[in-house]
């Protein structure tokens, strides 16, 4: 059953597949154009040999005509066929010798009633009506009007081939008397039909030639375009670890390396929210701990009346919360994704802004705040690059030891502008320097490890970056910005 209903389904979806549209796109316009063609081209053909056929036969009967003597032809009657008499004789030679130099079938002459006179190749008496004149009226109006004329239709024969009929009048004494009558055969059909089967032959050739060049080049589309639908139902399944094969076609190999571009952003993201996730549990599950356990011993000191211990044990909850509440608020700034609003903004401004800001966590650990800027103006969200320098100079003055001093520089380097801070810490081990760029990476007992994740992220949505050089004794965390006019130039 479920084979019958594929099979349904293949046929059902075949007028939409690409083969069969390119198989068509090939084939119709093909059959159409030779079918028109060779159509047209016969019945071209055939006009213009039966005119010239016609045009040759009248002529033929002109050329007869004045031949024969139109007042001797009148003194036939008859019996003279059976008699033989010279007159009929005479212009019965005439007759065949037109026949046989011109290899007509029938030349024929008769009276202006239609009645014949000598009928060489038909075999009709003298005095007898011609038949076929009946068909030919219109024509043999204007043969006794004074033209030549043939026959507009072809007829056959008794032999089975297809005949024509040339007319000339017969005159005497400037008057019309008679008409002589050529028929020929219209032999140019045969070659005629046989140039018809070949370009029919010929024609279902190159559509069988086209058919496989169609096919082909379907294939050859259609295969890697599946390739990529398999990619593309794969990635919306949610695998996201599968590459997508490149292809070796300029366009569709581009649809390609983008869609490949895509899985590994997609890949990148869904690992970091995993990270993330797993980070958030850990890092909320030790303040709850806390938490958890301390407004246990509230709750016995309370009891217990032991107010001095239960005070310490609401400042213990108190920090956990707060720290709890920290780490939900740094990870929602990290998992949002915020909207960069670009507007000029003075660099040594936005600098003495964040010293202003720290100052109150530097003057707890005695740490000097240095800020040495050249004036430059950036291109940038003022808000969300004060977040990021904020968490620099934060980590430095953490990082430094107590009474020491932390320097905040700002100065163009290679057409960009650089914010550089510097701390005298111990340092960032050289196996941890890229790391601590990883979210929930931190070497702090209260650090939720999202701030210098949060930083490279801020610094690169204005199209800079973030480095770190440390040492012992010098630690610089150097973010680059674009100026305002590199900012401008680059697409939003």
């Amino acid at each position: 059953m479920s084979a019958a209903r594929h099979r349904a389904s293949h046929w059902r979806d075949f007028p939409s597949r690409l083969s069969t549209r390119l198989l068509m796109a090939f084939l119709v316009p093909t059959l159409l154009f030779l079918a028109v063609t060779g159509t047209a081209v016969y019945h071209l053909a055939r006009s213009l040999l039966e005119e010239e056929l016609g045009t040759s036969l009248s002529n033929i009967a002109a050329a007869t005509a004045s031949q024969v003597h139109g007042e001797r032809m009148l003194t036939i009657d008859p019996g003279d066929d059976v008699d033989g008499t010279r007159t009929w004789r005479s212009l019965v030679r005439t007759l065949e010798g037109v026949r046989d130099a011109s290899g007509v079938r029938r030349v024929f002459a008769v009276d202006v009633h239609g009645r014949v006179r000598v009928d060489v190749g038909g075999g009709l008496p003298v005095g007898v009506e011609v038949p076929e004149l009946a068909r030919d009226k219109l024509e043999l109006a204007r043969v006794f009007a004074g033209q030549h004329a043939a026959s507009q239709v072809l007829f056959t024969g008794s032999d089975g081939r297809l005949y024509k009929t040339g007319y000339a009048p017969i005159t005497h004494g400037g008057k019309v008397v008679g008409a002589v009558g050529v028929e020929g055969s219209a032999a140019f059909f045969g070659p005629l039909q046989r140039l018809s089967r070949t370009f029919t032959v010929m024609g279902a050739v190159a559509l069988a030639v086209l058919a496989i060049i169609a096919l082909l080049t379907a294939r050859g589309l259609s295969l890697p375009l599946r390739r990529l639908m398999d990619s593309a139902l794969r990635i919306g399944r949610g695998d996201l670890t599968t590459p997508v094969p490149s292809e070796p076609t300029l366009e569709i190999g581009v649809l390609a390396r983008e869609l490949e571009v895509m899985r590994g952003a997609l890949e990148s993201r869904d690992r970091q929210l995993k990270m993330m996730l797993a980070g958030v549990a850990h890092e909320v599950r030790n303040p709850l701990g806390g938490i958890s356990l301390f407004s246990g011993l509230l709750q016995e000191d309370l009891k217990a009346g032991a107010y001095t211990e239960a005070q310490e044990h609401v400042a213990r909850i108190q920090r956990e919360s707060a720290f709890l509440q920290r780490i939900v608020e740094d990870f929602l700034a990290f998992a949002r994704e915020q909207p960069v609003t670009r507007a000029p903004v003075e660099a040594p401004a936005l600098l003495s802004i964040v010293c202003e800001l720290s100052s109150a966590d530097a003057t707890a650990r005695a740490i000097t705040l240095e800020v040495e800027a050249t004036p430059a103006v950036l291109e940038a969200d003022g808000s969300l690059l004060t977040a990021a320098v904020l968490n620099l100079v934060k980590n430095a003055v953490q990082a430094s030891p107590e009474g020491g001093r932390v320097r905040i520089l700002g100065s163009e380097q290679d057409g960009g502008y650089a914010i550089r801070v510097h701390d005298a810490g111990g340092g960032v081990p050289k196996s941890e320097h890229e790391r601590i760029f990883e979210p929930f990476f931190t070497t702090r007992e209260k650090g939720t490890g999202l701030g210098l994740p949060l930083a490279r992220k801020i610094a690169r949505a204005h199209g800079g970056e973030l480095h770190l050089a440390s040492s012992p004794g010098d630690t610089t965390f150097t973010l680059t910005l674009p100026l305002k006019s590199t900012a401008l130039s680059r697409p939003r």
